[in-house]
C-alpha cells in the first residue's frame, strides 16, 4: 500500500484543486480531530491570499507530522469527501492496488474461490488475466466486451471466431467471466447488487470494503462532479451566460458534463459524443515519427483510459442535477430524439429510480391512422398516454448489437437516426462504469401515412442495458409492463434455462432473437424447444439472424414480428401506470419526494376545481376579464380620445374617462380573493423554494393538460359544425370565441395577482385606502424572486393588449433591490410571424423554456432573466441578459380585427424600443407576408430614431438550408435594402415626418453581417424527426456573434440597469398608446440626459458670454482712452480683428466641449444625440449674437467718445483759461511787498474766479430740440411708403399731443375686407385684441431700448432713432405680424406713437447731459483743486503728497469706481450661477420648475397674473428678488467688490513702480497708456493734477502707492453705504437681465396657452414645453358664453377637438393637425393623467379672480379638478420636470 505521505506528495495538485473548489471545506473539522493545532488553524485563517495558497500551506503542516499525521488527515477527508482516497490512489497509480501498464497480475489460488471482481473494480490497462479452464467453456462474448488498451486476452481458439461486438459495452473489454459452478444454480436476481455482465459477485466481506457507492463517487470525481457537495446542479447554473460557454470540444474528462449540458440545451445532436480532443496529439505523433522513421505505418492501440461511455456521463449528470434540471434534460433529449433514461440503476441509493418526474414536461403530437382521413391529430403528455410497450433485453454475451438493431427499426426510411447509444458511436465502445442496469425508453409516433408509418399507433420501446441475469428486477419490470419482450442471445445454457423457467405464467409475450453465428446454436435451440410450451411460444417468436442474412432483411423480419404483437396482443400502459408497477417491485419513483408531493397537493387543490376553463376564468379570475380589458380600453382612450363627441370638450371627456377608470379599479378592488387565487398565493408565498418550484411546475402540467383536453374537444365540435350544412354562423362564432379563451396557464394566475395589486395601488392613490391597509404590497417581491429563479414573467398581457404598468414597474424595482443595484443588462427581443419558431429560436440559443406547444402560441410578451458571469461579465459590464419573447405578428385570430395592424405596430414599437438587439424572424415562405412584417419593423425603427435609441437588428431567415444561401441571396439582400428604403419613405409619410428618410438613416444596417440563414428546425418529418444539426450549429454561431456584439457595444456605451429599463418601458408604453408616437414620446431618461446637456451648455455659454463681456469692458476703456483721431485712424479696426479672434476662439472652445461631452461615454448620451445639431447651431447663433453685441457696444462707445470729445475740448479750453488767470494772480500776489495770509489769499482767489467765470461765454454748449430730428428720421423711413402714408403722417404731426394716451387698435388699422369678414363671423373684437397684444409687445421692446440708451447718461445721437426704426421694421416683417392684415395706417400710427414717446425720453436725456456737462459747473467742481495749487505755490510748499492725493481723488478713484461698476455685474452673475442656487438656473426646465414652485409656495394671485401676462417682467423681477436674497448679507457683495478692486490695483502698482526716473507728465502719460484697457483716466483731470506740478516722478509715485490703499478703502466704504438694490440699479451691466437673457431662451410661446419654450440654446428646430396650462389662464374665453376656456392644448392635440383663430382665418381646424400652422412647435400630450395638475389647481383656486381680471365669466371646471390638492400640484411639476 502507498503511504499517506506518498499519496499527499503525488496527488498534491488534485488535493489543492478539489479542496480549493469546495466551499464546505472547514479547518474546524481538522482542529476538532487534532489534525492541526489551534495556533495553526488561526494562522491559516488569517493568512492572506487565495484559498489554494492556504491549502498548500496546510498540506506542508500535515506532511511535517509524518506518516501518522498524513493518514489521520486523509481519514478525516474521507469522512467529508467519501471516495476521495480511492480517487487519489487511482490518480497516482498505487502499486498496491492498481497495476501499471504492461504489468502482470499474479493471483493466488484462493482468488479462484473469492475472485475480487466487483462491478466497481475494473481491470486496468495491460493486465493479463489468468483464467481457470472452465472459463473456456463460457467465453465472454457480451455485446459490450471490447478490449481495454494493452490487455492480453487468454482465450480459447473458438473465441476468435466469435469476437465480442455488442454495442453497449456491458462487459469490460478483455475480461473473462469467473463463474463458479454454484452461480449457475443461483442466478443474480437482487436489484441492489448488480454486476457487470459476466463478472462474479463479490462476497459480503469484500462488498463492505468496496461498496458500489465508492465506484460511483470515484467516477463522479473523475468527471469533476463533486457529489460530496450536497448542492446539485440547477437550471440557473446551466443557463448562466459566460464566454466559456462556447461550444469548444472537451479536452479533459472534467469538461464532459458541461459539454453535454450545453450541447443538449442547444439541441445539438452531438451532445452524446464524449470523445476528447487532446492538444498534444499531433505533436506526439510527430515525435514518434521522428524517432522511428523506418516504421511509417504501425498499429497503435487507442487509449481508452481518457474516455467514458456516453451513458455513464448521462447517469452521472442526472445524479448530480436537481429535479428541474433533470426534467429539462429529458425534454431536450426528447426533442433530439434521444432515448430517455426510464429507470436509473441504484447509483447513490439502494433502489432503482423510475424517472416519472423527468418525463412530465414532454408533450408529443401525432396522427394515428384512425384520424388520418379527418386529418386530425392527438397532442398529449407522454406520461399520461397509454400505448403498447415492447422491450428488448440481452441474455448472456452476444455479438449482435440490439441497440443498433433498434435504431434500424425505429429510423424512418432513407433517414437513419441513432435513438440509442451503440458501440459504433463515438465512445460507445468504452466500457460502462455506472450505467449498467439502465432502462431506456424511446417511442415511435405515426404521421398518419400508411405508406411511410411503421406502426399505425404510438409504440414505446424499452431497452435494458446489461445482462438480464445481473439486472433481474429491471427485467421483471419489463415483463409486467410490456406487450412483448424480445430477448437477444447467442447461447442458452442450463443457467439461463433455469432463469427463464421462472417466467412461467407471465402474460407477456417473449420473442427470442438468436444470432446464428453463435457456437452453440444447436444447444440453444434445444433449450428453446423446452421453453416453448412453458412460455406459450410459437414458431414465429424465434427470430434467427442467419450469417447470410443482411441487417435490412432482418430488420424487416423484426418489424413484422413487432407488428404482429401490436395486432394480436396489446397491453396499453401509461408511464404513470408503469411507475406503480415499479413501486410494487421495490423501485423508488422520483416524484415521491416530499417537496414534489407537497407541490402537487397544492396544485391539485386548485386544478381539481377546473372543469370548464372559460367559466373558471370568469368566476375565479374576475379581475382580468372584462374589467381589465375595459381598464385597458379606457387607458388607451385617454391617450387617443377617439370616442369624444363633437359637442364635448376634451377636458370634460378626459374627466369622464378618468372617472370611468377609477370606477373600474374600484370594482376590481371590491372583488374578494377567490378560493383559487388564495390557494395560489399560499403556494408561491408559504412554500419553500423547492416546493414552490414543484408547485408551479405541477400547475403548468395540470393546466396545460386541461387546456389541451378542452381545445381538442372544442376543435372537434367546431370541425363537425363547420362541415355540417345549415349551421348557424353565430354558433361557429361562439365556438371560435371559446377556443380563443380556452388557454389557461400560470401566467393567468400571476396576471390576476398583478390586477389585485394595481387595483389596490389605485385605491391608495385616490385616498380610498391607506398604506397600512394594503394587503398585496408583498406580491412584487414574490414575483421578483420568481424572475431571479428563471421563471418567465408576463410583460404584455396578450389578451387585453395592455401592460399592467404599476405591477411590472414595482416587480422590476423589487428585482433591482434584490440585486443590490447590480442589474446592468442587455435586452434581446424577437419579432416575427406567428408559428415561425421565434420561441424555439430563443430556447435553442439560450436553453430557455418559453412555451412552444401545449395547444397555444405565445400571447403578448414574456421576459426571462439570464445571469451573465465569468469573463463575459468582466468584458461587458453586463450582469444579465433579458430575453423577451413576443407573440407572432399577423396572427390569424387578430387579422379580422380592425386594429390588428395597429396592434402589431404597437408590439413591434414597444419591444424594439426596449431592446438592445432585435431579432426579426423571417420564414421565407410568403414574400407578401414578409413585406408586411418588414413594414411594421420599419415603422418601429423610424419611431426609435426620433427617441435617440437605435437598437441593433438581426434578420434571421429560417428554413433556408442551402449552404450557398448567403452568396446566392446577395442580390436578394440588395433588393431587401431597396425595399427597406421604400418602406422607410412611406413610413415617414405615415408618421407625418416631412423629410426624406432612408433605412440607413434610422439603423446601422450591414447586409453582410446582419442577415442569418438558418435551416429548418427538423431533420425530416415530425414527430419522429430529430433536430437538424445545421440548425443548432447556425444558431450557435449566431449566439457567438451576439456575445461579440455585447463586447463591442460595451466599449461605446454602458448597458442600462433595471431602473433605466423601467423608465424606457413607461415612456414607450405611454407613447405607444398615442396615435402619433413621435410627438407623444416622453422619457425621463431622455429628459434627464437633455437637462444635463443643457446644464453643461449653459455653463459653456456663460463662460463664452463672460469672456466677451470682459473683452467689451476692456474695449470700452480702450476707446475712451483714445482720442477721436486715433479711433478714426485704425484703432477700431484693430479692435474688430481682436473681437473676431476672441469670438472664433470662444466658438471653437464651445464646439470642442460639445464634441468631448458626447464622446465622454456618459449615461444615456445616445438618447440626446439628435439634439447635438441643435446645440451646435445654438453655439453659432450665440457667436452671432455676441458679435453683434460687442460691435454694437464698441460703436456706441465710439459715438459717445466722439460726442464727449466736444465737451472735453470745451472744458479743456476753459480749464486753460482759468489756469492762466490763476498763474497771473499768483504772480501779482507774489509781487506784493507784504505776504498775504490765508484769508486774504482766499479773497483774492475768489474775486479772480468770479471775474473769470463772468468773462466765459454762457452758451458754449448747444441745447437742441430733439423732436424735429426724430420726426425727420421717421419721415425718411416712411418716404418709400407712398403719398398716402405721407399724408397720414402730416395729419398726425399737426395734432398737438397734450396728454398721451395708450396706443389702441382700431378697425381702420386692419384691411377693410378682413374687418368685414371678421364682423360677419363675430370675431372682430378677438382679432383686434390679438393685434393689440402684438402691438403692445413691440411698443414694450422699443421702450426697453430707449430706456437702455437713456440710462447711459450720455448725449442723444440720431443713430438711436435709426436703430429704433430698424427694430420696428424688423419686427413688422416677422411672421406673427405678417399674419395680420394690417393697413398702412397701422404702421404709420404705430411708428408715430413709438417715436413720439421716444422723442420725449431722448429730449430729457439730452437735457440731463447738457446740464451735467455745463463748463461752468465743470470748473466749479475743479475750483478747490485750483485754489489748493494756488495756495501751495504762493507759500512755496512741497505739495508732492497733496498732489498725489489729488491724483488719487481726481483720476484714480473715479477710474477705479468706473471699473468696479463695469465688472461688478459680470462677477455677480458668475458668482450667482456658480453658487448653491445654480441648479435652478442650470437649464430652462430647471428654471421653469423653480419659478412655478416659488409661485405655488407663495400662492399670490397677482404674481400668477403677472407671470402669465408679463412673463419677462415677472421673471426679471423674480431673478432680482433671488439676487437680493442671495446677497442679503452685504458682506457677500463686498467680497466681490474687494476682489475686483484688489485685482485692478495689483495691475496699477506695476506701472507705478516702473519708470520712476521720468518727468512727472511723461510718467503719468505712461501710466495712463499701460492701464488703458482697464482704467479710464480723465485727461482733463490729469491736466489739473499736472498744473504747475514740479514734483519728481519717484516721490510722487511712492506717495500715490501709499495713498492707493486709502482710495480702495474709501471706495469700499462708500459702496457699503449703498444697499444691494441701489448697487444693482446703478451698475451698467444688470445681472438680473443677463441671467434672464441666458435662461429666457428663444422667447417663443405656445400658440395656444402661451407657455414659454424650454428648449436649450438660442437657435433650435423645435419649441417645446414640459407643462402646458389651460388656455383660459391666457385670457382665452368661449366666444359665445364668455366663460374662461379650461381646455389644455396638451389634451386637445390628441382629441377630436378643433380650434380657430387668426392664424386659421377663424376657420375650424383639427387640433391633431396643429403643425399645419405651427410646424416649429412640438406640443406633447401629457405623459400621465396628473401631469397638468399644477395649472388645474391654480385655475380652480383662482377661478373667480381670473374671471374678474380678464372680464369674463368663471369657467365650469370638471369635478376632478376640484379635488386636486396643493401637494398633488407640486408632485405633478416634479414629475413633469423630472425633479423627483
Amino acid at each position: 500500500m502507498m503511504s499517506g505521505d506518498a499519496i499527499i506528495c503525488k496527488a498534491r495538485k488534485q488535493l489543492i484543486d478539489i479542496l480549493g473548489k469546495d466551499s464546505k471545506f472547514n479547518l474546524d473539522d481538522l482542529l476538532s480531530q487534532s489534525v492541526i493545532t489551534k495556533e495553526e488553524c488561526e494562522a491559516l485563517t488569517k493568512m492572506e491570499g487565495t484559498s489554494e495558497k492556504k491549502i498548500e500551506n496546510l498540506l506542508i503542516l500535515v506532511q511535517e507530522r509524518g506518516g501518522n499525521g498524513c493518514c489521520q488527515f486523509l481519514q478525516q477527508l474521507e469522512m467529508t469527501h467519501p471516495g476521495l482516497n480511492l480517487f487519489l490512489r487511482s490518480s497516482v497509480h498505487d502499486d498496491s492496488s492498481e497495476t501499471q501498464e504492461g504489468e502482470i497480475q499474479h493471483q493466488p489460488e484462493q482468488d479462484e474461490k473469492h475472485p475480487a471482481k466487483d462491478d466497481s473494480s475494473e481491470t486496468q490497462e495491460g493486465e493479463i488475466q489468468h483464467q481457470p479452464e472452465q472459463d473456456e467453456k463460457h467465453p465472454a462474448k457480451d455485446d459490450s466486451s471490447e478490449t481495454q488498451e494493452g490487455e492480453i486476452q487468454h482465450q480459447p481458439e473458438q473465441d476468435e471466431k466469435h469476437p465480442a461486438k455488442d454495442d453497449s459495452s456491458e462487459t469490460q473489454e478483455g475480461e473473462i467471466q469467473h463463474q463458479p459452478e454454484q452461480d449457475e444454480k443461483h442466478p443474480a436476481k437482487d436489484d441492489s447488487s448488480e454486476t457487470q455482465e459476466g463478472e462474479i459477485q463479490h462476497q459480503p466481506e469484500q462488498d463492505e470494503k468496496h461498496p458500489a457507492k465508492e465506484r460511483v463517487m470515484s467516477f463522479l470525481m473523475k468527471l469533476g462532479l463533486n457529489k460530496g457537495n450536497s448542492k446539485k446542479l440547477s437550471m440557473g447554473e446551466v443557463l448562466e451566460i459566460k464566454s466559456e460557454n462556447q461550444t469548444v470540444a472537451p479536452q479533459k474528462l472534467q469538461d464532459l458534463p458541461w459539454h453535454f449540458l450545453r450541447k443538449l440545451m442547444a439541441l445539438n445532436g452531438t451532445a452524446r459524443n464524449t470523445g476528447l480532443i487532446l492538444k498534444a496529439e499531433e505533436d506526439s505523433c510527430g515525435d514518434e515519427e521522428a524517432e522511428v522513421e523506418s516504421e511509417m505505418f504501425c498499429l497503435r492501440e487507442e487509449d481508452s483510459a481518457d474516455s467514458v461511455n456516453p451513458l455513464d456521463v448521462l447517469c452521472a449528470i442526472l445524479l448530480c442535477s436537481d429535479s428541474f434540471l433533470q426534467q429539462e434534460i429529458f425534454l431536450k433529449m426528447s426533442m433530439c430524439q434521444f432515448a430517455l433514461p426510464l429507470i436509473l440503476p441504484p447509483l447513490d441509493a439502494p433502489k432503482c429510480t423510475f424517472t416519472l418526474w423527468g418525463m412530465r414536461d414532454i408533450v408529443k403530437k401525432w396522427r394515428p391512422h384512425s384520424l388520418a382521413k379527418s386529418r386530425g391529430f392527438r397532442e398529449e403528455s407522454l406520461v399520461l398516454t397509454s400505448m403498447p410497450t415492447i422491450s428488448f433485453v440481452r441474455m448472456g454475451s452476444c455479438s449482435l448489437s440490439k441497440s443498433k438493431l433498434l435504431n434500424e427499426v425505429l429510423s424512418p426510411p432513407q433517414q437513419h437516426h441513432d435513438f440509442f447509444v451503440h458501440c459504433d458511436m463515438e465512445c460507445g465502445n468504452v466500457p460502462r462504469e455506472i450505467s449498467d442496469g439502465l432502462v431506456e425508453i424511446s417511442w415511435y409516433f405515426p404521421v398518419g401515412s400508411k405508406n411511410s408509418d411503421l406502426f399505425p399507433e404510438p409504440v414505446a420501446v424499452l431497452n435494458l442495458r446489461g445482462d438480464v441475469e445481473s439486472h433481474w428486477m429491471q427485467f421483471s419490470f419489463l415483463t409486467k409492463v410490456s406487450s412483448a419482450v424480445f430477448i437477444v442471445t447467442e447461447n442458452i445454457c442450463d443457467k439461463e434455462y433455469e432463469m427463464l423457467l421462472t417466467l412461467r405464467g407471465s402474460a407477456c409475450k417473449y420473442y427470442f432473437i438468436l444470432n446464428a453465428e453463435g457456437a452453440k446454436s444447436k444447444e440453444t435451440l434445444g433449450f428453446l424447444n423446452k421453453l416453448g410450451p412453458v412460455l406459450n411460444m410459437k414458431k414465429s417468436q424465434l427470430l434467427v439472424k442467419e450469417r447470410s442474412q443482411n441487417t435490412t432483411e432482418f430488420v424487416k423480419k423484426l418489424l413484422s414480428a413487432m407488428k404482429n404483437v401490436l395486432n394480436s396482443h396489446q397491453k396499453l400502459v401509461s408511464m404513470e401506470e408503469m411507475a406503480k408497477v415499479g413501486q410494487e417491485l421495490g423501485m423508488q419513483v422520483d416524484e415521491d419526494t416530499p417537496g414534489c408531493q407537497k407541490g402537487i397537493s397544492h396544485a391539485r387543490e386548485i386544478v381539481e376545481e377546473i372543469v370548464d376553463i372559460p367559466r373558471y376564468k370568469k368566476e375565479m379570475l374576475k379581475l382580468q376579464g372584462d374589467l381589465w380589458k375595459n381598464v385597458a380600453k379606457v387607458e388607451k382612450e385617454l391617450c387617443r380620445m377617439k370616442g369624444q363627441a363633437p359637442n364635448t370638450r376634451a377636458e370634460d371627456y378626459k374627466s369622464q374617462l378618468i372617472k370611468k377608470s377609477t370606477d373600474l379599479r374600484v370594482q376590481q378592488n371590491q372583488c374578494d380573493l377567490t378560493d383559487g387565487i388564495t390557494k395560489f398565493i399560499n403556494g408561491i408565498q408559504n412554500l419553500h423554494q423547492e416546493e414552490k418550484h414543484y408547485f408551479l411546475k405541477w400547475m403548468k402540467f395540470c393546466l396545460d393538460c386541461i387546456a389541451r383536453e378542452n381545445l381538442s374537444r372544442l376543435r372537434e365540435e367546431y370541425k363537425e359544425k363547420n362541415s355540417s350544412a345549415g349551421t348557424d354562423p353565430q354558433q361557429l362564432a361562439q365556438l371560435d370565441k371559446l377556443i380563443s379563451t380556452s388557454s389557461l396557464g400560470v401566467e393567468h394566475f400571476m396576471r390576476e395577482l398583478g390586477q389585485f395589486y394595481e387595483a389596490e395601488c389605485a385605491m391608495v392613490k385616490e385616498g380610498k385606502r391607506t398604506e397600512k391597509e394594503r394587503q398585496f404590497v408583498h406580491l412584487p417581491g414574490i414575483a421578483a424572486d420568481l424572475m431571479l429563479e428563471g421563471f418567465p414573467m408576463e410583460l404584455i398581457d396578450g389578451d387585453a393588449s395592455n401592460i399592467p404598468l404599476r405591477w411590472i414597474t414595482d416587480v422590476l424595482t423589487e428585482l433591482h433591490k434584490k440585486l443590490r443595484g447590480q442589474s446592468k443588462m442587455m435586452v434581446i427581443t424577437v419579432l416575427g410571424v406567428q408559428s415561425t419558431g421565434k420561441s424555439t429560436l430563443l430556447n435553442t440559443m439560450f436553453g430557455l423554456q418559453f412555451a412552444v406547444s401545449s395547444g397555444r402560441c405565445t400571447r403578448g410578451a414574456f421576459m426571462t432573466l439570464l445571469r451573465v458571469t465569468g469573463n463575459l461579465q468582466a468584458e461587458t459590464g453586463c450582469d444579465f441578459i433579458l430575453v423577451i419573447d413576443t407573440e407572432g405578428l399577423k396572427a390569424p385570430e387578430l387579422a379580422k380585427l380592425e386594429d390588428s395592424y395597429e396592434h402589431d405596430n404597437e408590439l413591434a414599437t414597444l419591444v424594439i424600443g426596449l431592446s438592445d438587439i432585435t431579432i426579426v424572424n423571417l420564414a421565407m415562405e410568403n414574400a407578401t407576408e414578409m413585406k408586411d412584417i418588414l413594414q411594421i419593423v420599419v415603422h418601429a425603427f423610424l419611431r426609435m430614431e426620433d427617441t435617440g435609441h437605435k437598437p441593433n437588428c438581426q434578420f434571421v431567415h429560417q428554413n433556408v438550408s442551402d449552404v450557398s444561401a448567403h452568396d446566392q441571396n446577395m442580390r436578394d439582400r440588395k433588393h431587401l435594402l431597396e425595399q427597406f428604403n421604400e418602406m422607410t419613405k412611406a413610413a415617414a409619410k405615415m408618421e407625418k415626418q416631412g423629410r426624406e428618410v432612408a433605412f440607413t438613416d434610422i439603423m446601422d444596417y450591414d447586409p453582410e453581417k446582419h442577415n442569418w440563414y438558418i435551416p429548418g428546425l427538423w431533420h425530416g418529418v415530425p414527430p419522429m424527426a430529430p433536430v437538424n444539426m445545421r440548425y443548432t450549429e447556425t444558431v450557435s454561431e449566431f449566439k457567438m456573434y451576439l456575445f461579440e456584439f455585447m463586447r463591442n457595444r460595451s466599449q461605446n456605451r454602458p448597458y442600462n440597469g433595471v431602473p433605466q429599463f423601467v423608465e424606457w418601458l413607461k415612456s414607450l408604453w405611454n407613447a405607444v398608446k398615442h396615435e402619433n408616437f413621435i410627438f407623444s414620446f416622453q422619457n425621463s431618461l431622455v429628459v434627464d440626459a437633455y437637462n444635463q446637456l443643457a446644464v453643461k451648455y449653459s455653463e459653456w455659454e456663460w463662460d463664452f458670454r463672460k469672456e466677451m463681456h470682459l473683452w467689451v469692458s476692456k474695449a470700452e476703456a480702450t476707446i475712451q482712452n483714445h482720442s477721436t483721431e486715433d479711433i478714426d485712424t485704425g484703432a477700431f479696426d484693430k479692435l474688430r480683428q481682436e473681437a473676431q479672434q476672441k469670438l472664433y476662439d470662444g466658438e471653437q472652445k464651445m464646439l470642442a466641449c460639445i464634441q468631448s461631452y458626447f464622446e465622454s461615454g456618459g449615461d444615456n448620451l445616445h438618447l440626446v444625440e439628435k439634439y447635438r445639431e441643435d446645440f451646435i447651431r445654438s453655439t453659432k447663433f450665440l457667436r452671432k449674437q455676441l458679435d453683434s453685441y460687442s460691435m454694437n457696444k464698441c460703436h456706441e462707445t465710439i459715438l459717445i467718445r466722439k460726442g464727449q470729445s466736444k465737451v472735453d475740448d470745451l472744458q479743456t479750453r476753459y480749464s486753460k483759461t482759468m489756469e492762466g488767470k490763476v498763474n497771473k494772480l499768483l504772480e501779482e500776489c507774489k509781487k506784493r511787498q507784504s505776504q498775504l495770509n490765508s484769508e486774504e489769499l482766499k479773497q483774492e482767489f475768489e474775486s479772480m474766479w468770479k471775474e473769470s467765470l463772468s468773462e466765459l461765454s454762457p452758451d458754449s454748449l448747444t441745447h437742441r430740440d430733439i423732436r424735429p430730428d426724430v420726426y425727420c428720421q421717421l419721415r425718411k423711413d416712411l418716404d418709400h411708403q407712398g403719398s398716402l402714408v405721407n399724408q397720414v403722417f402730416q395729419d398726425l404731426s399737426r395734432i398737438s399731443v397734450t396728454h398721451r394716451i395708450p396706443f389702441k387698435m382700431e378697425d381702420k388699422y386692419i384691411n377693410q375686407s378682413m374687418i368685414k369678414k371678421l364682423i360677419r363671423k363675430g370675431f372682430s373684437s378677438d382679432y383686434l385684441s390679438c393685434a393689440q397684444e402684438l402691438a403692445d409687445s413691440l411698443i414694450e421692446v422699443c421702450r426697453s431700448y430707449v430706456e437702455e440708451k437713456v440710462g447711459t447718461k450720455r448725449d442723444y445721437d440720431e443713430m438711436y432713432c435709426q436703430e429704433l426704426l430698424r427694430i420696428i421694421n424688423k419686427r413688422l416683417q416677422e411672421t406673427d405680424f405678417q399674419k395680420f392684415n394690417f393697413s398702412k395706417y397701422f404702421e404709420v400710427k404705430l411708428k408715430y406713437y413709438i417715436m413720439e414717446e421716444a422723442a420725449e425720453r431722448f429730449q430729457k436725456m439730452h437735457n440731463d447731459f447738457f446740464k451735467a456737462n455745463d463748463p461752468h459747473q465743470y470748473l466749479e467742481k475743479l475750483k478747490p483743486q485750483y485754489f489748493s495749487v494756488f495756495k501751495d505755490l504762493y507759500y512755496e510748499k512741497d505739495a508732492c503728497q497733496k498732489r498725489a492725493k489729488d491724483f488719487c481723488d481726481l483720476c484714480l478713484k473715479p477710474a477705479l469706481m468706473d471699473h468696479l461698476n463695469k465688472r461688478l455685474g459680470i462677477e455677480i452673475v458668475d458668482d450667482f450661477l456658480s453658487s448653491g442656487q445654480s441648479i435652478q438656473y442650470g437649464s430652462r426646465s430647471f428654471f421653469q420648475f423653480s419659478v412655478l414652485k416659488s409661485l405655488l409656495e407663495k400662492g399670490s394671485f397677482k404674481d400668477y397674473v403677472k407671470y402669465i401676462l408679463h412673463y419677462t417682467d415677472f421673471v426679471t423681477s423674480w431673478i432680482q428678488t433671488n439676487l437680493l436674497e442671495h446677497y442679503r448679507q452685504r458682506k457677500d457683495l463686498a467680497v466681490l467688490e474687494e476682489k475686483i478692486l484688489s485685482a485692478v490695483i495689483r495691475k496699477t502698482r506695476k506701472p507705478l513702480e516702473s519708470r520712476a526716473d521720468q518727468a512727472l507728465p511723461e510718467f503719468l502719460e505712461c501710466f495712463r497708456h499701460e492701464m488703458r484697457d482697464e482704467l479710464v483716466v480723465s485727461k482733463e483731470s490729469l491736466d489739473v493734477v499736472l498744473f504747475n506740478n514740479n514734483a519728481k516722478a519717484e516721490p510722487f509715485s511712492q506717495e500715490v502707492q501709499a495713498c492707493i490703499s486709502e482710495v480702495k478703502e474709501a471706495i469700499l466704504s462708500e459702496q457699503s453705504q449703498m444697499s444691494v438694490e441701489t448697487v444693482l440699479s446703478s451698475i451698467p451691466f444688470k445681472p438680473q437681465e443677463e441671467i434672464f437673457k441666458c435662461r429666457f431662451g428663444c422667447g417663443k410661446q405656445c400658440p395656444f396657452c402661451k407657455v414659454p419654450c424650454e428648449a436649450g440654446g438660442g437657435d433650435h428646430r423645435e419649441h417645446f414645453a414640459s407643462v402646458h396650462r389651460p388656455q383660459g389662464l391666457g385670457r382665452i374665453k368661449d366666444h359665445e358664453t364668455k366663460k374662461l376656456d379650461y381646455s389644455l392644448c396638451s389634451s386637445d392635440v390628441i382629441s377630436n377637438s378643433r380650434f380657430r383663430n387668426k392664424d386659421t382665418g377663424y376657420e375650424w381646424h383639427p387640433y391633431k393637425e396643429y403643425r399645419t400652422y405651427y410646424p416649429d412647435w412640438r406640443i406633447q400630450s401629457d405623459p400621465s393623467i396628473t401631469a397638468s395638475d399644477y395649472w388645474k389647481f391654480v385655475f380652480k383656486e383662482f377661478n373667480q379672480q381670473f374671471a374678474v381680471e380678464y372680464d369674463a365669466k368663471c369657467a365650469d371646471l370638471p369635478d376632478d379638478w376640484k379635488r386636486i390638492t396643493k401637494e398633488q400640484a407640486l408632485q405633478s411639476i416634479q414629475e413633469a420636470f423630472n425633479m423627483q
